[in-house]
């Protein structure tokens, strides 16, 4: 099976675009910035360097600290796609921060978007 091209694309292209999706609805880059970090366990320092040195979606998903043990927790459909169902681990991944980042530009309340085991 053929690699989608997303997986050879920059975080740092696609990273902008969840900025302003976020901003259009009055949301903040610190807002985009937490849930990237929660979803991924990167610190502020380390996003920002997978930003500078322009890591392709792959890579950055492979060298993140630790991916949020909750991050099954997410369900929905983005982009017409249930995120649960995604059988590609990096694409669900990447399926998982488009969700987180629609929830934020929804208005959904960050206690609810970064979700914690009951």
């Amino acid at each position: 099976m053929p690699r989608h091209r997303i997986f050879a694309t920059a975080f740092a292209k696609v990273y902008p675009m969840y900025v302003q999706k976020a901003e259009r609805k009055n949301r903040t880059k610190e807002e985009v910035d937490q849930v990237i970090r929660w979803l991924t366990g990167y610190d502020q320092a380390g996003l920002q360097r997978q930003i500078a040195q322009e890591k392709d979606l792959e890579t950055f998903f492979a060298e993140a600290p630790a991916m949020n043990p909750n991050s099954s927790l997410i369900k929905g459909v983005v982009c017409g796609v249930r995120v649960e169902e995604v059988d590609d681990p990096l694409m669900q991944k990447i399926r998982y921060l488009d969700k987180l980042v629609d929830e934020l530009a929804k208005g959904r309340k960050m206690e609810k978007i970064l979700r914690q085991q009951d």
